[in-house]
């Protein structure tokens, strides 16, 4: 028969042989809440995949790439973009300030009319050309 001693020893070894995966597991109830933490950590992990793809197309590295070679990283940038937007973190330089009220600039010629006498009539042109 075992002692209450060496059943204490076995069952502090099994929780020491817990993987990661468990105790996250052990310490998240809900499915749904295990399921929002795992998948912060893909979107993690993507981020990171991309962030180093991206960095090593400016590394150069002797006897792998002897002459400077222009590649095309749009692709690993755009995913890039969109795991930093699921972050809610929007990379880009300073917001441009706009002359409109609105806050977007139109390609458009535009007019503005300012009317301080009521009333007006507004009729279309029936006549065709």
């Amino acid at each position: 028969m075992y002692s209450t001693n060496k059943m204490a020893e076995n069952l502090k070894e099994k929780q020491e042989k817990k993987s990661v995966f468990s105790k996250i597991k052990e310490n998240l109830d809900d499915k749904e809440e295990q399921m929002a933490f795992l998948g912060t950590f893909i979107r993690l992990g993507v981020m990171v995949w991309a962030g180093f793809i991206i960095s090593l197309n400016y590394i150069t590295l002797p006897g792998i790439t002897e002459d400077r070679e222009v590649k095309d990283i749009t692709f690993i940038a755009s995913v890039f973009t969109g795991c930093l937007a699921s972050f809610n973190i929007t990379p880009g330089g300073k917001k441009k300030k706009t002359d409109d009220a609105s806050g977007s600039k139109s390609s458009y010629p535009t007019q503005i009319l300012r009317i301080e006498q009521a009333p007006i009539k507004i009729v279309t042109d029936t006549t065709s050309k």
